[in-house]
């Protein structure tokens, strides 16, 4: 039986939300690890986006660089609104500090961090799709 996507989907957004990145990384992988169709590509890629955030958070901007850049080349196969959320300003986020990152040893201010941002059922269902 496969886990609760909503539940697990939307606990890895407060955590994303929180600037929790690992804790966000490890609720997307619950739901990565039975999908079955192309949304697990998409879980990858918030799971990449997550850990380049964490990687920011660290000081670690090598492998920040590289997750950014498989999380927005994986993210950019959806729309930018899919799976209850507007990803826009943190994809828009993730393009800035991955150039900042690459090119200076600053740290991003916590302060910068994105948010993701949440949308209605009606907007964006949770799951995306009845076969995930």
């Amino acid at each position: 039986m496969k886990a609760d996507y909503a539940q697990h989907f939307l606990e890895g957004v407060r955590h994303f939300n929180a600037h929790e990145f690992w804790d966000a990384h490890e609720s997307w992988e619950t739901i990565w690890l039975v999908a079955e169709s192309d949304v697990e590509q998409f879980l990858q890629g918030m799971i990449q986006l997550a850990a380049a955030y964490h990687h920011v958070k660290r000081g670690t901007h090598r492998g920040a660089v590289r997750l950014f850049d498989a999380a927005l080349r994986r993210l950019s196969a959806f729309p930018i609104r899919w799976s209850g959320v507007d990803r826009s300003g943190a994809e828009n986020a993730a393009r800035r500090h991955r150039e900042q990152v690459a090119l200076s040893s600053e740290k991003v201010p916590q302060s910068e961090f994105p948010e993701l941002i949440l949308l209605s059922p009606e907007e964006s269902p949770i799951p995306p799709r009845e076969e995930w």
